[in-house]
């Protein structure tokens, strides 16, 4: 017959304990009578107690069998919960939070669509929008926060990652600016003054790509982030640089001209990560699955101002 699982003799016990038979606790446990006799004198040679004595009233437990039967109910109640399947995620009845890391830039653009599908389909959930920093992996590892979207190279390899969208650049100018009407060259470009965005990586990439290619910009403002950028591009006749859902969804906003980057830079992939020891549990996955469901098809927004470009003028 083999090792046979210490499960099952302690499954033999409670139903043998309930029934006060070995027919019947064979007929329970799906066994033959034989079977559950030899289970039986095992478990009774591994206790060093007969457990059941056979009386007119059927198998009357013994004092051990009295004494033993709590503990084994507790075991086995204890490995029904480690084998039990993990509750569903109901977003309807849900009252969790969710902590999201992501940028500023992310304010703007993705946390607004984000937000509007979660109160929809979930409206007891909450949402938390924490930065991205040095402790973004730690927190992930630790389940701090449940997700971080972004580019976020920089992270380790125990994150999991899945790629939503592709970002290029473009520049965001006043509809108005005296000088870029019809086009956006690399001389204008290089000529104009500059808001410069100093945080994330995708500002490295952006100056990385600039000094490779000998330009140095005329910079006016630099800013930590995108907060009240629209308005100041709006007022002035500066431009700035920066990706393309983020412009596109600043140009909207505020009313201003968007034009393709005359620069070529390395277009980066926005992604979500999270630590895979989180791949199944339910809220998690369903909300990675909402997360891909709303931006893992963006594509590249059409605008009016996106011909090609003069790249000398």
């Amino acid at each position: 017959m083999g090792d046979l699982p210490e499960t099952k003799l302690l499954q033999l016990f409670d139903v043998l304990y309930q029934v006060r038979s070995v027919t019947k606790a064979a007929g329970r446990l799906g066994q033959s009578q034989p079977t559950i006799s030899i289970w039986l004198g095992r478990l009774r040679h591994q206790v060093g107690d007969p457990l059941f004595v056979r009386t007119p009233a059927g198998m009357t437990p013994t004092p051990r069998a009295d004494a033993l039967i709590g503990p084994c109910r507790e075991i086995l109640a204890s490995l029904g919960r480690l084998t039990a399947a993990e509750p569903a995620f109901d977003p309807a009845t849900a009252t969790r939070r969710f902590r999201i890391c992501m940028t500023d830039a992310s304010h703007i653009t993705l946390l607004p669509p984000l937000l509007a599908r979660v109160r929809a389909l979930a409206p007891g959930v909450r949402l938390e929008a924490a930065g991205i920093d040095d402790g973004t992996e730690r927190t992930l590892a630790s389940g701090d926060s449940d997700l971080a979207i972004g580019y976020l190279p920089w992270l380790g390899g125990a994150i999991a990652r899945q790629d939503l969208f592709e970002q290029d650049w473009v520049c965001l100018a006043n509809s108005r600016h005296p000088r870029v009407r019809n086009r956006l060259g690399r001389r204008r470009y290089v000529a104009e003054g500059h808001v410069s965005i100093t945080a994330g990586t995708g500002a490295t990439l952006l100056q990385r790509a600039l000094t490779a290619q000998g330009i140095e910009r005329r910079v006016v403002l630099e800013l930590p982030g995108f907060l009240g950028l629209g308005a100041i591009i709006g007022s002035t006749d500066l431009l700035a640089t920066l990706p393309r859902h983020s412009g596109t969804t600043l140009a909207h906003g505020n009313g201003l001209a968007l034009w393709p980057c005359p620069v070529p830079v390395d277009r980066f992939e926005v992604g979500q990560y999270w630590h895979p020891c989180f791949d199944n549990e339910p809220g998690s996955r369903w909300l990675r699955e909402l997360v891909a469901g709303l931006f893992g098809s963006l594509s590249r927004t059409a605008n009016p101002a996106d011909a090609p470009a003069d790249l000398t003028r």
